[in-house]
Order: C-alpha cells, then structure tokens, then sequence
C-alpha cells in the first residue's frame, strides 16, 4: 500500500462523494483517472486491505432496532451454530470467543417484533434455548475513521 491507496481510503472513508461518477470525483482530487482509482480498490479488495465498501446506516434515526447477542454453543455445533445465524439478513456480523457464552452477533431489525421473532428463531433452529440479550442504553461511538 503507497500514499496513493491511503488517500484513497480517506477519501472512502469519510469524504466519498455522492456523485454520479464518484470515482472520478476522487481521482480528480487525487490527481490520478477514475479507472486508476477503481484499479487501486479492486486491488486492496483483493488483498484484504478492504473488507466492505458500501455505505453505513444510523440505524437508530431510520428506527430499527438493535442488540448485541450471546448464546453458548457446544464446540462440535458452532459451525452449525453460525450456519442458522447467517441465515437471518438483519445479522450484520458474528464471531466466536473464548468463554461461555462463545457465540456473540448483533441483530439489527425493522422492529422490537422482527428482533425478537430471529431470535425465537435461532432458538428453535439451533436447539439453544438461551440467549442473552444486550440492549445498548447509550451510544458512545459514533464514527471511527482509520489512517
């Protein structure tokens, strides 16, 4: 990765114009053409220097509803586990820890009843009757931009 590829990940980052060609807006800025800009992303996509590329919601302000999630899951069922979680779009990412509970995601819903109906439903897939609920009381970060 140059300084070319980190400023474009600024510029990703924080600054993506919300333009018809936006990646001729950044090459413009960055003194480079717009297909060299779309290379050098595709690029770090490919390597893993980017994960996602698309746009982040507040949730909050479009009026879904939220929380983080843990149930324990015996260690020959987690891939199993994962495999029912992912099935639910309103999943937007899990993972596995040490400890009990070792199965952590988050639930992102149109509504208190959509929440609590994926949840039900993992339960019922899975055969894991608990889950703990985390309900966030207050937001504290809100954005996170990386050099």
């Amino acid at each position: 990765m140059d300084d070319k590829d980190r400023e474009i990940l600024q510029m990703l980052q924080g600054r993506f114009p919300l333009e018809s060609e936006p990646y001729k807006v950044i090459g413009d800025k960055l003194w480079m053409d717009e297909v060299s800009v779309i290379s050098r992303i595709a690029r770090m996509y490919e390597s893993g220097a980017i994960r996602y590329l698309g746009p982040f919601f507040d949730s909050r302000k479009l009026g879904y509803k939220g929380c983080l999630a843990a149930l324990n899951a015996p260690p020959e069922q987690v891939e199993a586990v994962a495999a029912v979680i992912n099935q639910f779009s309103e999943i937007t990412h899990n993972y596995l820890r040490d400890g009990n509970p070792n199965v952590w995601f988050t639930v992102i819903a149109p509504s208190v009843e959509r929440r609590d109906e994926i949840l039900a439903a993992i339960k019922e897939k899975t055969g894991i009757k608990n889950i703990l609920v985390f309900v966030s009381k207050k937001l504290f970060k809100v954005k996170v931009d990386l050099d």
